[in-house]
């Protein structure tokens, strides 16, 4: 157990990270001086920030990358926004072809991910899983289930996750609770395919977030903090202690990384509040 002042945090490799996005506009080398300065342990990258066509990202370009971070003394935690760029992709689509292109890319980015020394993706990318009106959600969750469990053989030998992200039904309709996204991992049968929980996603299923956090136990293996409002955790009108008594109360002992949305405070601003917050909130277990 170690101490902070006078508090003893009970988690001893649950970690704080940050979305590198929230860095808008900052070069990746001052991007990592301000993440450890702040005192986070981990920085999470979304690959269109690297090259508007990840795509065109090499292997050596992403052990370059991975390089930097540790120079820093910070960890590469993994990728997130993987769809965003290129355009075309989609997890669902009844199109081999572009299905095909999708698995492809992402194979790259699993590749990607690896060198720079990242251990889990994020899959959110909700225009790109959307089912077309009328679509049968069943057939679709078959097309997904199959290219997934090809990406999770892919990703085994790299030691690599994919971590699925359910998304709330004003942004998706497809994988909008952890118990759907859960039935589709079952499906998938993949240990490399898991779970990713948002708190802001998670505040749009009308269900108790400590309870879906208990439910979701067996499968999460990422956790992003932050609020409804689209900012960091602790800068809205939700109460994170419950979410993060409840989370640490699962025995989860990983990385807890920032994502926001609302950049409009500042990215130093953001992440020193944010980090602040997450500290207070983790630093004891209630007694059980």
């Amino acid at each position: 157990m170690s101490f902070v002042g006078n508090h003893p945090f009970l988690f001893s490799t649950l970690k704080f990270s940050i979305c590198n996005e929230t860095y808008q506009g900052w070069s990746l080398e001052k991007t990592c001086a301000s993440v450890a300065a702040t005192g986070y342990q981990g920085l999470e990258i979304a690959p269109f920030t690297l090259n508007d066509d990840p795509r065109e990202l090499t292997v050596a370009e992403a052990e370059s990358t991975g390089k930097i971070v540790r120079e820093h003394g910070l960890e590469v935690v993994g990728l997130h926004w993987l769809l965003v760029k290129p355009e075309g992709m989609h997890l669902t689509t009844p199109d081999d072809a572009i299905r095909q292109k999708t698995l492809d890319f992402a194979k790259h980015l699993a590749d990607l991910c690896a060198a720079m020394g990242g251990k889990v993706m994020v899959w959110g990318s909700p225009k790109q899983r959307n089912l077309d009106t009328g679509e049968s959600y069943e057939d679709a969750a078959a097309r997904a289930t199959n290219l997934l469990r090809t990406l999770g053989e892919h990703c085994q030998p790299l030691d690599v996750s994919i971590a699925m992200e359910p998304l709330g039904s004003s942004e998706t309709n497809f994988l909008t609770t952890a118990a759907e996204t859960i039935e589709l991992i079952d499906h998938i049968d993949n240990p490399n395919i898991r779970l990713h929980l948002d708190i802001k996603a998670m505040s749009s299923e009308g269900t108790s977030i400590p309870a879906i956090i208990e439910a979701s136990r067996d499968y999460t293996i990422h956790f992003h903090a932050n609020d409804p409002n689209l900012k960091g955790p602790g800068m809205g009108e939700l109460d994170i202690q419950p979410i993060a008594d409840a989370l640490v109360a699962t025995g989860y002992d990983r990385w807890v990384s920032v994502e926001v949305f609302d950049y409009t405070p500042g990215a130093e601003h953001i992440a020193r509040e944010s980090l602040n917050n997450l500290k207070q909130y983790f630093k004891e277990l209630p007694a059980s």
